[in-house]
């Protein structure tokens, strides 16, 4: 499949299985979008998460379920969240989820707008374009994981969004991908291949205090 060493995979490896995880992560997010309303904290909308997640078959999470709302969505993965946030009646929030299905990973996320909060919307349909931007520069211009950020971040500026640097992408496969210690997209000196990388985008407006997520595999 590959010759590098970070894109070692497992002896049951299955690159269609991995599109099934995909799809099926896909689905999940979805399911909980459609139980997020004002009012809600991001506590209740884990907890709702879990019934979702029951419902489509979700075998186990290898990383936990990720929803930050209004000012946390300027938070990475790594940050604990400001407690006692709401989701407002004009507001915004993102949903990141890792997921497996049938002994493979699935990693999805994208953020959402409830209510009418323009500035809000163009930064979550900012972070989804220059997510297409950079996954179409790596399909025809095979460009390294660490080139790929470097132009996600000039991009995201001439966009006027500030690129959360901290957000490089990662590896994923059969479950555990962590075994073979395939490490950060952003890092890696060569072109990833199809089907086995996740690319990040996280941006946020650069005085205000919001952001958006968008996260998918990297597929040709």
């Amino acid at each position: 499949m590959t010759s590098l060493p970070r894109e070692i995979v497992g002896a049951r490896f299955d690159p269609a299985l991995m599109q099934r995880a995909r799809e099926k992560s896909w689905a999940a997010l979805h399911g909980i979008r459609a139980r997020m309303h004002p009012g809600i904290s991001e506590i209740e909308a884990k907890a709702a998460a879990r019934e979702v997640l029951g419902a489509l078959g979700c075998e186990r999470l290898w990383h936990p379920v990720i929803i930050r709302i209004g000012a946390n969505t300027v938070k990475t993965y790594r940050q604990a969240s400001d407690p006692g946030v709401r989701l407002g009646e004009n507001d915004s929030y993102f949903i990141d989820l890792g997921l497996v299905f049938d002994g493979h990973e699935g990693d999805v996320g994208d953020t959402f707008i409830v209510g009418h909060a323009p500035g809000r919307q163009a930064c979550a349909e900012a972070a989804r374009a220059l997510f297409g931007e950079v996954a179409t520069a790596w399909r025809s211009q095979e460009l390294s994981g660490h080139a790929l950020y470097a132009f996600a971040g000039e991009r995201a500026e001439a966009m006027g969004w500030r690129l959360n640097h901290a957000i490089k992408g990662h590896r994923v496969g059969d479950f555990p991908h962590a075994i073979h210690q395939g490490g950060d997209l952003g890092d890696l000196e060569a072109s990833p291949s199809g089907g086995l990388w996740i690319l990040e985008i996280q941006i946020a407006h650069p005085t205000e205090p919001f952001g958006a997520f968008h996260e998918d595999l990297l597929t040709a």
